[in-house]
């Protein structure tokens, strides 16, 4: 979805969405950045950002079929009962098609800014997750934890289904996290997609070893894509032609990956915010007929 640049507009979130629905995509993707520190390198696909569970729930009522994913929310920076309200709440207006991606944060000066402490992401994680599906399960939840402290509480409605919750992350640690408490791993924009089948067997063996069904996982990548000349020498996957981008797809499908999604807010050209915002829809609405399924 375009949610990051000078394309990033209400009206070309609506075009695309319903286009991508007309062309048969499975599910549309949204991502968070919540600040971007002064003088930062990450990029100019990070400084202009919009919320992705506002997104989702603005195209939640504008779509009748796609899905509606965000790669991903960072636990951190909300309290888990205000998360699990709102991402409840986004399921029911858009009829059980949410599917959730939770991972750490990585950028201090967010965790500054949220008043949370940086260390110790992964236990904090992992507490946030089960208390989560407490919250979308049981009907009363009383919590004391490491890091969160929930009185005898109800908290109602809960979402019909439970959205499927997917953990990012590249790190060992993080990939067998995933393995044996989430419903798939999602990739990051700076994976190396040759070698992805070794992240997904890692997270494959985690599940194992806990008990569960790795068959059932969903392994998601997030597709740097940027439509290029093809024939160049050193190419990087989903960078190039249409064709050699379709061809990388069904590359990766054959590594294991189940889910890729084209983000074209990651091409300079395309997700700016100094980029020509009807030259970025014009390029996008091509790669979406090229691209799809």
């Amino acid at each position: 979805m375009p949610v990051s640049g000078s394309w990033a507009t209400p009206g070309n979130m609506v075009r695309v969405a319903r286009r991508a629905e007309e062309l048969g995509y499975h599910e549309v993707w949204t991502f968070q950045r919540l600040l971007y520190p002064q003088g930062h390198s990450m990029g100019p696909v990070y400084r202009s950002v919009h919320d992705p569970v506002v997104t989702l729930a603005y195209l939640a009522g504008v779509t009748d079929r796609v899905r509606l994913g965000v790669a991903v929310l960072n636990m951190p920076f909300t309290s888990p009962p205000l998360l699990a309200k709102q991402l409840a709440s986004l399921q029911a207006v858009s009829g059980g098609r949410l599917d959730v991606g939770l991972g750490l944060g990585w950028l201090p000066e967010e965790f500054a800014a949220s008043g949370v402490s940086f260390e110790r992401r992964g236990r904090r994680g992992e507490e946030y997750i089960h208390l989560l599906r407490r919250l979308w399960s049981e009907e009363t939840v009383e919590h004391k934890g490491e890091f969160y402290q929930v009185p005898p509480v109800h908290q109602n409605p809960k979402p019909q289904p439970q959205p499927p919750l997917l953990l990012g992350g590249s790190a060992e640690v993080a990939l067998r996290r995933a393995g044996r408490l989430a419903d798939g791993w999602i990739s990051s924009s700076r994976e190396d997609l040759d070698r992805i089948d070794e992240r997904i067997y890692i997270v494959k063996e985690a599940a194992r070893a806990a008990g569960r069904d790795p068959e059932t996982l969903r392994f998601v990548t997030r597709g740097v894509t940027q439509i290029r000349p093809s024939g160049a020498a050193e190419r990087v996957p989903l960078t190039g032609s249409f064709e050699e981008i379709r061809q990388d797809v069904a590359r990766l499908e054959a590594k294991g990956v189940t889910d890729v999604f084209h983000d074209l807010n990651f091409d300079p050209q395309i997700g700016s915010p100094d980029a020509d915002p009807e030259e970025s829809m014009r390029r996008a609405e091509a790669a979406l007929e090229a691209l799809a399924p």
